[in-house]
């Protein structure tokens, strides 16, 4: 037997879920889709959020998001930050290329 079972599992990605909201994952898969891609992150040289120390990556993933420690993003909130994050990589991207075009002090002495 797992342990944690799915079912701990999903109530703990659900927990946040305001009554009358759609939870999160309603499914076995979405734990099993949710901590095999956590455990790909891990293999890849990921830091572990929890304790580890001789659990394979996978039991690794499960652990974490058993304590909370990672969450499953519903599809509209994924969307919502990944727009966040393409904002803020497009702002940095664009006060780079200011910095590169303003001449330094010592560029304006001469």
């Amino acid at each position: 037997m797992l342990h944690p079972s799915y079912a701990d599992l999903i109530k703990v990605v659900n927990s946040d879920v305001e009554e009358g909201e759609d939870p999160v994952v309603s499914s076995r898969y979405s734990i099993v889709m949710a901590t095999s891609k956590r455990a790909r992150q891990i293999i890849a040289g990921d830091e572990e959020l929890v304790n580890g120390k001789g659990k394979k990556p996978l039991s690794v993933a499960v652990e974490e998001l058993n304590q909370g420690k990672i969450k499953i993003l519903n599809d509209e909130t994924a969307e919502e930050t990944e727009a966040v994050e393409e904002a803020e990589a497009v702002e940095a991207v664009e006060e780079a290329q200011t910095a590169d075009a303003e001449p330094s002090a010592d560029e304006q002495a001469l």
